[in-house]
Protein backbone atom coordinates (compact mmCIF):
# COMPACT_ATOMS: atom_id res chain seq x y z
CA UNK A 1 0.00 0.00 0.00
CA UNK A 2 3.32 2.28 -0.16
CA UNK A 3 2.57 5.74 -1.85
CA UNK A 4 6.13 5.51 -3.26
CA UNK A 5 9.29 3.20 -3.69
CA UNK A 6 10.68 2.35 -0.62
CA UNK A 7 13.84 3.66 -2.25
CA UNK A 8 12.31 7.04 -2.24
CA UNK A 9 11.40 7.23 1.59
CA UNK A 10 15.34 6.15 2.24
CA UNK A 11 16.39 9.36 -0.16
CA UNK A 12 14.41 11.54 2.32
CA UNK A 13 15.59 9.73 4.98
CA UNK A 14 19.16 10.57 4.26
CA UNK A 15 18.59 13.99 3.11
CA UNK A 16 17.11 13.82 7.20
CA UNK A 17 20.28 12.81 8.50
CA UNK A 18 22.06 14.78 6.60
CA UNK A 19 20.92 17.80 7.85
CA UNK A 20 20.98 16.58 11.56
CA UNK A 21 25.24 16.01 11.36
CA UNK A 22 24.97 19.82 10.77
CA UNK A 23 23.03 20.52 13.62
CA UNK A 24 24.77 18.14 15.82
CA UNK A 25 21.41 16.17 16.41
CA UNK A 26 21.79 12.48 16.99
CA UNK A 27 18.02 12.06 17.45
CA UNK A 28 14.88 13.62 15.57
CA UNK A 29 11.47 13.08 17.28
CA UNK A 30 9.13 13.96 14.35
CA UNK A 31 5.73 14.76 15.65
CA UNK A 32 3.93 16.86 12.15
CA UNK A 33 1.79 14.34 10.95
CA UNK A 34 3.16 15.28 7.28
CA UNK A 35 6.60 14.98 8.04
CA UNK A 36 5.97 11.17 9.36
CA UNK A 37 3.97 10.76 6.31
CA UNK A 38 6.60 11.86 4.13
CA UNK A 39 9.27 9.57 6.05
CA UNK A 40 7.58 6.39 6.59
CA UNK A 41 4.25 6.78 4.60
CA UNK A 42 2.23 6.78 7.70
CA UNK A 43 -1.02 7.61 6.83
CA UNK A 44 -3.80 7.77 9.59
CA UNK A 45 -6.82 10.23 11.45
CA UNK A 46 -4.66 9.18 14.55
CA UNK A 47 -2.90 12.79 15.27
CA UNK A 48 -4.81 13.53 17.97
CA UNK A 49 -3.41 11.44 20.25
CA UNK A 50 0.33 11.67 20.66
CA UNK A 51 2.00 9.84 17.94
CA UNK A 52 6.13 10.39 16.35
CA UNK A 53 8.46 8.94 14.45
CA UNK A 54 12.05 8.69 15.86
CA UNK A 55 14.73 8.93 13.25
CA UNK A 56 18.05 7.65 15.11
CA UNK A 57 21.49 8.95 13.23
CA UNK A 58 22.66 5.03 13.22
CA UNK A 59 19.54 3.14 12.26
CA UNK A 60 18.30 2.11 8.63
CA UNK A 61 14.71 2.85 9.55
CA UNK A 62 12.92 5.22 11.62
CA UNK A 63 10.54 4.09 14.74
CA UNK A 64 7.06 4.92 14.67
CA UNK A 65 5.65 5.15 18.20
CA UNK A 66 1.52 5.35 18.56
CA UNK A 67 -1.27 4.63 19.85
CA UNK A 68 -1.61 0.64 20.54
CA UNK A 69 -4.62 0.28 18.12
CA UNK A 70 -3.02 2.30 15.63
CA UNK A 71 0.24 0.28 14.60
CA UNK A 72 -1.52 -2.24 12.93
CA UNK A 73 -2.55 1.25 10.42
CA UNK A 74 1.08 1.46 10.81
CA UNK A 75 2.09 -2.01 9.45
CA UNK A 76 -0.51 -1.20 7.08
CA UNK A 77 0.37 2.02 5.60
CA UNK A 78 4.88 2.23 6.04
CA UNK A 79 7.75 0.92 4.81
CA UNK A 80 8.74 0.17 8.20
CA UNK A 81 9.80 -3.17 9.95
CA UNK A 82 7.64 -4.37 12.64
CA UNK A 83 9.98 -4.06 15.03
CA UNK A 84 10.28 -0.44 14.25
CA UNK A 85 6.73 0.11 14.74
CA UNK A 86 5.92 0.82 18.69
CA UNK A 87 2.89 1.16 20.41
CA UNK A 88 1.61 1.97 23.91
CA UNK A 89 -0.99 1.09 26.07
CA UNK A 90 -3.98 2.80 26.24
CA UNK A 91 -3.92 3.63 29.83
CA UNK A 92 -1.21 6.78 28.00
CA UNK A 93 -4.43 8.42 26.37
CA UNK A 94 -5.70 11.66 27.85
CA UNK A 95 -4.44 10.29 31.18
CA UNK A 96 -3.43 13.02 33.85
CA UNK A 97 -1.03 9.71 35.47
CA UNK A 98 1.39 9.40 32.79
CA UNK A 99 2.44 10.85 29.54
CA UNK A 100 3.10 8.81 26.24
CA UNK A 101 6.23 10.31 26.08
CA UNK A 102 7.51 8.90 29.06
CA UNK A 103 6.87 5.72 26.79
CA UNK A 104 9.09 7.89 24.01
CA UNK A 105 11.96 7.81 26.56
CA UNK A 106 12.52 4.88 27.41
CA UNK A 107 12.37 3.66 23.74
CA UNK A 108 15.68 6.00 23.41
CA UNK A 109 17.35 5.07 26.63
CA UNK A 110 16.97 1.35 25.85
CA UNK A 111 18.67 2.37 22.21
CA UNK A 112 21.29 3.96 24.37
CA UNK A 113 19.56 7.53 23.46
CA UNK A 114 19.38 8.69 26.87
CA UNK A 115 21.80 11.26 27.04
CA UNK A 116 21.88 12.15 23.45
CA UNK A 117 21.21 15.83 21.82
CA UNK A 118 17.57 15.24 20.28
CA UNK A 119 15.59 17.56 18.10
CA UNK A 120 12.40 18.03 18.87
CA UNK A 121 9.38 20.36 16.38
CA UNK A 122 9.20 22.90 19.21
CA UNK A 123 6.58 24.68 17.11
CA UNK A 124 4.58 21.87 15.38
CA UNK A 125 0.64 22.10 16.16
CA UNK A 126 1.37 18.60 17.20
CA UNK A 127 4.24 18.80 19.84
CA UNK A 128 2.84 20.69 23.01
CA UNK A 129 4.61 22.15 26.01
CA UNK A 130 3.53 18.60 28.13
CA UNK A 131 5.55 16.53 25.46
CA UNK A 132 8.80 18.68 25.87
CA UNK A 133 8.17 18.75 30.01
CA UNK A 134 7.90 14.87 29.82
CA UNK A 135 10.98 14.24 27.98
CA UNK A 136 13.04 16.56 30.40
CA UNK A 137 12.10 15.21 32.80
CA UNK A 138 12.56 12.00 32.00
CA UNK A 139 15.91 12.53 29.95
CA UNK A 140 17.67 15.02 32.32
CA UNK A 141 21.07 14.61 30.78
CA UNK A 142 19.80 14.59 27.29
CA UNK A 143 20.42 18.18 25.55
CA UNK A 144 17.60 19.34 23.64
CA UNK A 145 17.17 21.28 20.81
CA UNK A 146 14.65 23.06 18.51
CA UNK A 147 14.88 21.25 15.05
CA UNK A 148 11.37 22.78 13.91
CA UNK A 149 10.89 22.47 10.26
CA UNK A 150 14.13 20.71 9.50
CA UNK A 151 11.83 17.95 7.60
CA UNK A 152 9.86 20.62 6.00
CA UNK A 153 12.74 22.07 4.41
CA UNK A 154 13.70 19.04 2.90
CA UNK A 155 10.34 18.79 1.56
CA UNK A 156 10.84 21.76 -0.30
CA UNK A 157 11.41 20.44 -3.69
CA UNK A 158 9.13 17.62 -4.62
CA UNK A 159 10.01 14.35 -6.51
CA UNK A 160 8.49 13.63 -9.98
CA UNK A 161 6.34 11.00 -8.56
CA UNK A 162 5.19 13.70 -6.09
CA UNK A 163 4.31 15.98 -9.01
CA UNK A 164 2.12 13.68 -10.32
CA UNK A 165 0.15 13.11 -7.13
CA UNK A 166 0.18 17.26 -7.43
CA UNK A 167 -1.84 16.83 -10.63
CA UNK A 168 -4.02 14.48 -10.11
CA UNK A 169 -5.06 16.30 -6.97
CA UNK A 170 -5.34 19.81 -10.08
CA UNK A 171 -7.77 17.43 -11.84
CA UNK A 172 -10.19 17.46 -8.64
CA UNK A 173 -9.77 20.76 -7.49
CA UNK A 174 -11.28 21.89 -11.13
CA UNK A 175 -13.61 19.59 -10.91
CA UNK A 176 -14.32 21.04 -7.48
CA UNK A 177 -14.32 24.08 -8.49
CA UNK A 178 -16.88 24.07 -11.34
CA UNK A 179 -18.97 22.18 -9.48
CA UNK A 180 -18.89 25.20 -6.55
CA UNK A 181 -19.49 28.14 -9.18
CA UNK A 182 -22.23 26.05 -10.45
CA UNK A 183 -24.30 25.82 -7.45
CA UNK A 184 -24.03 29.11 -5.94
CA UNK A 185 -27.28 30.37 -7.23
CA UNK A 186 -29.76 33.36 -5.45
CA UNK A 187 -31.82 31.60 -2.94
CA UNK A 188 -29.26 28.18 -2.30
CA UNK A 189 -27.89 27.63 0.90
CA UNK A 190 -24.12 27.94 1.46
CA UNK A 191 -24.23 24.86 3.37
CA UNK A 192 -25.93 23.16 0.92
CA UNK A 193 -23.24 24.27 -1.89
CA UNK A 194 -20.53 23.42 0.83
CA UNK A 195 -21.89 19.98 0.57
CA UNK A 196 -21.54 19.46 -3.05
CA UNK A 197 -17.86 20.79 -2.90
CA UNK A 198 -17.24 18.17 -0.35
CA UNK A 199 -18.91 15.45 -2.19
CA UNK A 200 -16.84 16.54 -5.37
CA UNK A 201 -13.73 16.34 -3.36
CA UNK A 202 -14.10 12.98 -1.96
CA UNK A 203 -15.70 11.43 -5.80
CA UNK A 204 -12.36 12.94 -7.34
CA UNK A 205 -12.73 11.48 -11.13
CA UNK A 206 -13.97 8.64 -12.94
CA UNK A 207 -10.29 7.57 -12.73
CA UNK A 208 -9.45 8.15 -9.07
CA UNK A 209 -10.68 9.18 -6.20
CA UNK A 210 -10.13 12.36 -3.89
CA UNK A 211 -8.81 12.49 -0.25
CA UNK A 212 -10.05 15.15 2.52
CA UNK A 213 -7.92 17.95 2.22
CA UNK A 214 -6.30 19.72 4.94
CA UNK A 215 -8.65 23.24 4.94
CA UNK A 216 -11.91 22.97 4.81
CA UNK A 217 -13.89 25.28 2.07
CA UNK A 218 -13.41 28.81 2.67
CA UNK A 219 -16.36 30.47 1.28
CA UNK A 220 -17.71 33.47 2.68
CA UNK A 221 -19.93 35.69 0.81
CA UNK A 222 -21.31 39.18 0.93
CA UNK A 223 -19.89 41.44 3.80
CA UNK A 224 -17.73 38.27 5.10
CA UNK A 225 -15.87 38.56 1.89
CA UNK A 226 -14.04 41.08 3.70
CA UNK A 227 -11.89 38.49 5.80
CA UNK A 228 -10.19 35.06 3.81
CA UNK A 229 -10.91 32.25 6.50
CA UNK A 230 -14.32 32.25 7.10
CA UNK A 231 -16.47 29.20 5.81
CA UNK A 232 -20.19 29.05 5.54
CA UNK A 233 -23.53 29.57 7.02
CA UNK A 234 -26.87 28.27 6.32
CA UNK A 235 -27.74 31.73 4.86
CA UNK A 236 -29.47 31.77 1.40
CA UNK A 237 -27.45 33.62 -1.31
CA UNK A 238 -28.70 37.10 -2.50
CA UNK A 239 -28.91 39.01 -5.40
CA UNK A 240 -25.65 41.37 -5.44
CA UNK A 241 -23.71 39.21 -3.26
CA UNK A 242 -19.66 38.98 -3.62
CA UNK A 243 -18.11 35.26 -2.94
CA UNK A 244 -15.01 33.65 -2.85
CA UNK A 245 -13.87 30.11 -2.47
CA UNK A 246 -10.84 28.93 -1.62
CA UNK A 247 -10.81 25.07 -2.60
CA UNK A 248 -8.83 22.08 -3.17
CA UNK A 249 -8.28 19.18 -4.56
CA UNK A 250 -6.21 16.29 -2.48
CA UNK A 251 -4.98 12.93 -3.71
CA UNK A 252 -3.24 10.99 -1.24
CA UNK A 253 -2.60 13.68 0.87
CA UNK A 254 -0.89 16.12 -1.96
CA UNK A 255 -3.10 19.46 -2.42
CA UNK A 256 -3.75 21.60 -5.30
CA UNK A 257 -5.64 24.84 -4.13
CA UNK A 258 -7.85 27.38 -6.07
CA UNK A 259 -9.35 30.86 -4.67
CA UNK A 260 -11.86 32.58 -7.44
CA UNK A 261 -14.48 35.23 -6.84
CA UNK A 262 -17.65 35.38 -8.39
CA UNK A 263 -20.91 37.87 -7.97
CA UNK A 264 -24.19 37.42 -8.17
CA UNK A 265 -25.45 39.88 -10.30
CA UNK A 266 -23.93 43.53 -11.89
CA UNK A 267 -20.52 43.81 -10.07
CA UNK A 268 -20.14 47.67 -8.55
CA UNK A 269 -16.66 49.39 -10.04
CA UNK A 270 -15.17 48.92 -6.93
CA UNK A 271 -15.06 45.70 -7.48
CA UNK A 272 -14.20 45.16 -10.75
CA UNK A 273 -11.13 47.45 -10.21
CA UNK A 274 -9.96 45.70 -7.29
CA UNK A 275 -10.24 42.04 -9.20
CA UNK A 276 -8.54 44.00 -11.93
CA UNK A 277 -5.75 44.70 -9.90
CA UNK A 278 -5.65 41.31 -8.49
CA UNK A 279 -5.30 39.71 -11.98
CA UNK A 280 -2.57 42.45 -13.71
CA UNK A 281 -0.31 41.32 -10.31
CA UNK A 282 -0.51 37.71 -10.55
CA UNK A 283 0.29 37.46 -14.13
CA UNK A 284 3.29 40.08 -13.20
CA UNK A 285 4.85 38.11 -10.71
CA UNK A 286 4.05 34.91 -12.72
CA UNK A 287 5.87 35.51 -15.98
CA UNK A 288 8.68 36.79 -13.68
CA UNK A 289 8.98 33.32 -11.77
CA UNK A 290 12.04 30.88 -12.78
CA UNK A 291 14.93 29.38 -11.25
CA UNK A 292 17.83 31.05 -9.14
CA UNK A 293 14.91 34.31 -8.45
CA UNK A 294 13.79 34.90 -4.81
CA UNK A 295 10.72 34.99 -3.34
CA UNK A 296 11.46 38.27 -2.40
CA UNK A 297 11.77 39.48 -5.77
CA UNK A 298 8.44 38.25 -7.15
CA UNK A 299 6.62 39.51 -4.65
CA UNK A 300 8.74 42.57 -5.46
CA UNK A 301 6.97 42.46 -9.30
CA UNK A 302 3.93 42.17 -7.47
CA UNK A 303 3.96 45.08 -5.12
CA UNK A 304 5.23 47.20 -7.90
CA UNK A 305 2.41 45.75 -10.54
CA UNK A 306 -0.60 47.31 -7.62
CA UNK A 307 1.27 50.33 -6.34
CA UNK A 308 -0.13 52.54 -9.00
CA UNK A 309 -3.84 51.72 -8.17
CA UNK A 310 -3.16 52.76 -4.69
CA UNK A 311 -4.63 49.12 -3.19
CA UNK A 312 -2.33 48.48 -0.30
CA UNK A 313 -1.43 44.39 0.32
CA UNK A 314 0.35 44.07 3.68
CA UNK A 315 0.18 40.16 3.57
CA UNK A 316 2.63 37.56 1.93
CA UNK A 317 1.29 36.58 -1.28
CA UNK A 318 2.12 32.80 -1.40
CA UNK A 319 3.93 29.72 0.13
CA UNK A 320 4.93 26.74 -0.66
CA UNK A 321 2.54 23.68 -0.14
CA UNK A 322 2.18 20.05 -1.27
CA UNK A 323 1.78 17.14 1.61
CA UNK A 324 -0.36 17.95 4.11
CA UNK A 325 -2.82 17.18 7.13
CA UNK A 326 -5.52 19.94 8.54
CA UNK A 327 -5.09 22.11 10.01
CA UNK A 328 -3.09 23.80 6.99
CA UNK A 329 -1.45 22.42 3.30
CA UNK A 330 0.99 24.80 3.66
CA UNK A 331 4.70 24.14 4.34
CA UNK A 332 5.58 26.40 6.88
CA UNK A 333 8.99 27.11 5.35
CA UNK A 334 9.07 29.61 1.74
CA UNK A 335 6.80 32.64 1.74
CA UNK A 336 6.59 34.47 -1.10
CA UNK A 337 6.86 38.05 0.85
CA UNK A 338 9.57 40.90 1.74
CA UNK A 339 12.99 39.76 2.83
CA UNK A 340 12.22 35.65 1.96
CA UNK A 341 15.55 35.11 0.45
CA UNK A 342 14.45 31.32 -0.79
CA UNK A 343 15.79 30.93 -4.24
CA UNK A 344 13.51 28.80 -6.27
CA UNK A 345 14.48 25.82 -7.62
CA UNK A 346 12.87 23.40 -10.30
CA UNK A 347 9.91 21.15 -8.70
CA UNK A 348 8.88 23.64 -6.17
CA UNK A 349 5.62 24.27 -5.63
CA UNK A 350 3.87 27.46 -4.30
CA UNK A 351 0.12 28.68 -4.10
CA UNK A 352 0.08 32.21 -5.05
CA UNK A 353 -2.96 33.88 -3.17
CA UNK A 354 -2.20 37.60 -3.22
CA UNK A 355 -6.25 38.31 -2.24
CA UNK A 356 -6.93 41.86 -0.90
CA UNK A 357 -9.66 42.64 1.57
CA UNK A 358 -11.27 45.72 1.87
CA UNK A 359 -13.69 46.87 5.00
CA UNK A 360 -16.39 45.65 4.02
CA UNK A 361 -15.75 43.29 0.79
CA UNK A 362 -12.52 41.62 -0.78
CA UNK A 363 -11.14 39.83 -4.27
CA UNK A 364 -9.27 36.12 -3.99
CA UNK A 365 -7.74 34.71 -7.21
CA UNK A 366 -4.95 32.13 -6.79
CA UNK A 367 -3.09 30.00 -8.59
CA UNK A 368 -1.04 26.87 -7.64
CA UNK A 369 2.34 26.33 -9.51
CA UNK A 370 5.74 24.24 -9.93
CA UNK A 371 8.71 25.64 -10.25
CA UNK A 372 10.67 24.28 -14.03
CA UNK A 373 13.97 24.65 -15.38
CA UNK A 374 12.89 27.79 -17.84
CA UNK A 375 10.02 29.40 -15.40
CA UNK A 376 6.64 27.85 -13.83
CA UNK A 377 4.30 25.73 -14.82
CA UNK A 378 0.63 26.10 -13.85
CA UNK A 379 -0.97 23.19 -12.24
CA UNK A 380 -4.85 24.27 -12.90
CA UNK A 381 -6.07 25.72 -16.24
CA UNK A 382 -9.09 27.87 -15.21
CA UNK A 383 -10.36 31.31 -15.53
CA UNK A 384 -8.67 34.24 -13.93
CA UNK A 385 -11.45 36.72 -14.51
CA UNK A 386 -14.09 37.77 -12.23
CA UNK A 387 -17.31 35.70 -12.75
CA UNK A 388 -20.64 37.63 -12.99
CA UNK A 389 -23.22 35.14 -12.38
Amino acid sequence: MLNFEESEYQTRLQKVKERMNELGIRVLLVTDPANMNYLTGYDGWSFYVHQLVIVLIDQEQPIWVGRGQDANGAKVTTWLDSDHIRAYTDDYVHSTLKHPMDYVATILQENGYGEASIGVEMDSYYFTAKCLESLKHDLPKAAFQDANLLVNWVRLVKSNQEIEYMKKATQIVKNVMQTAMNAVQIGVRECDVAAKVYHAQMTGTEDFGGDYPAIVPLMPSGERTSTPHLTWTDRRYKHGDLVILELAGCYKRYHAPLARTMILGEAPQKVKDLSRVVIEGISAALDFIKPGVTCAEIERVWKKSIEKSGFIKDSRIGYSMGLNYPPDWGEHTASIRPGDKTVLQPNMTFHMIPGIWQEDYGVEISEPFRVTEQGCELFVDFSRQLLVK
